[in-house]
């Protein structure tokens, strides 16, 4: 469709190596706002209350590519209200982001996504938002297997759907939101390296054999979610 680009390349700036801890900081403080505001942890979050009934009194949750730690914090507070205790680790690269993630609560590993730490099923819930679009698809391939993996009962997988008028939307709305240009680039850049719903379901039926049940949510997301 007209409305939909082909898929770009292209690198985001704070994926390039020796980018300034306190740049990546500020920066990823406009994604969680972006997170709240557009969708990014709602659907997430919608996601993990469906399977709360299929979790015990008490529950783990894994995030891949956590940031600042601010959507296992919103699953976490979530599952609290259904009365599941739920223990939430993230894993990512920098560790100047799992210092801050852990003032929300959220311990964090700094491991490859591609070689989590984790036992084979070793964790109920694993979550990964806003991650897969950062690479080619022989790649997220990969990624997708080792969430597979480690999860016990539900993987989610929630992204960004590739849209002309996503992009423009979050271009503009990044100057009065007043969000660093840095954040202004990459977070452009993303949507336009993001995936359609046929996409994303077909990364996953490739990688480890499961057709998701996947679903288009407001803010131009996409989730993609599996039981293992």
């Amino acid at each position: 469709m007209w409305f939909t680009p082909q898929r770009r390349r292209g690198m985001e700036i704070l994926d390039q190596p020796g980018v300034d801890p306190a740049l990546r900081l500020r920066s990823l403080a406009d994604v969680s706002r972006s997170n709240m505001l557009f969708g990014g942890r709602a659907a997430v979050v919608a996601e993990v209350m469906r399977v709360l009934p299929c979790l015990g009194a008490r529950a783990t949750l894994l995030d891949v590519g956590s940031g600042l730690g601010d959507i296992p914090a919103a699953a976490r507070v979530a599952a609290l209200r259904h009365g599941i205790r739920m223990d939430v680790l993230g894993v990512d690269m920098a560790p100047e982001l799992l210092s801050a993630s852990r003032t929300r609560g959220v311990e964090g590993v700094c491991a490859d996504a591609f070689r989590l730490p984790f036992a084979d099923s070793s964790v109920d819930v694993v979550t990964c938002s806003q991650l897969l679009h950062h690479f080619p698809e022989a790649e997220a391939r990969i990624l997708i297997q080792e969430l597979h993996r480690v999860a016990r009962e539900r993987v989610i997988v929630a992204d960004l759907r590739r849209n002309w008028i996503a992009a423009a939307g979050f271009w503009l709305a990044s100057f009065p939101l007043g969000f660093h240009p840095t954040t202004r680039h990459d977070g452009t850049l993303s949507v336009l390296r993001g995936f359609t719903a046929g996409e994303l379901s077909a990364l996953v039926r490739e990688a480890v054999g499961v057709t998701p049940v996947v679903r288009r949510r407001v803010g131009w997301r996409v989730s993609a979610v599996w039981s293992t």
